[in-house]
């Protein structure tokens, strides 16, 4: 089987004991934290922010990868890398300077992410691809949790892994949204590396 980075999403986590899911994490020797942050705006939903992972930072050293789901990303790379992101991921649609976001994250010395939803393609980040070290396909629309996985997109993973070979490049590939026990299989088959889950982790499912 493909080795790959199980990274729980704190999405689906008691939030009155986010120190509690932490240790959990820890104890199933995963190796990421997902940290998904919504604003309301690119996304329904609003989540968490800062002081939050600022709060979390302390008290592990697992690798938090900051999941932005928000408008104007840009905005907010200085002070998520302050509170202790190691990863920043954002969306692509969310951005109207991709390059200049990933220069932004490099600044702080920190790993850069861009991610995709269901309707975009791989070939409209293809340029990116050369200068970021993680690239996250989603799995769902993005905002909710416990969504069901859309097949398609997996397929969005071979191409990547074939991207990648071809143009001799190292970026991790994630996939976020809908993967429990009965569809993991699937995405690891597809050459996934992180593999973000929420509900069936913290359900004791996977």
């Amino acid at each position: 089987m493909k080795n790959y980075i199980l990274a729980p999403s704190l999405l689906s986590a008691d939030f009155s004991n986010l120190g509690n899911a932490i240790n959990l994490i820890e104890e199933k020797k995963a190796g990421f934290v997902h940290i998904d942050v919504m604003d309301g705006m690119f996304v329904p939903q609003i989540s968490y922010g800062q002081p939050v992972v600022k709060s979390l930072r302390p008290l592990t050293d697992l690798i938090f990868d900051v999941h932005l789901m928000i408008e104007h990303p840009e905005n907010h790379i200085k002070s998520f890398a302050e509170s202790g992101a190691d990863y920043i991921t954002f969306h692509y649609e969310a951005s109207e300077n991709p390059d200049s976001v990933i220069d932004l994250i490099h600044s702080f010395d920190k790993k850069a992410g861009i991610s995709i939803k269901p309707k975009t393609q791989v070939s409209a980040i293809e340029k990116y691809l050369a200068n970021v070290e993680l690239v996250l396909v989603m799995t769902v629309e993005p905002g909710f949790g416990g969504q069901k996985i859309i097949s398609e997109c997996v397929d969005k993973v071979k191409e990547l892994v074939e991207l990648r070979k071809k143009l001799n490049l190292d970026f991790k590939i994630s996939v976020d949204g809908g993967v429990n026990e009965n569809t993991i299989q699937s995405v690891i088959d597809a050459g996934s590396d992180v593999i973000v889950s929420g509900s069936a982790f913290f359900s004791g499912r996977l």
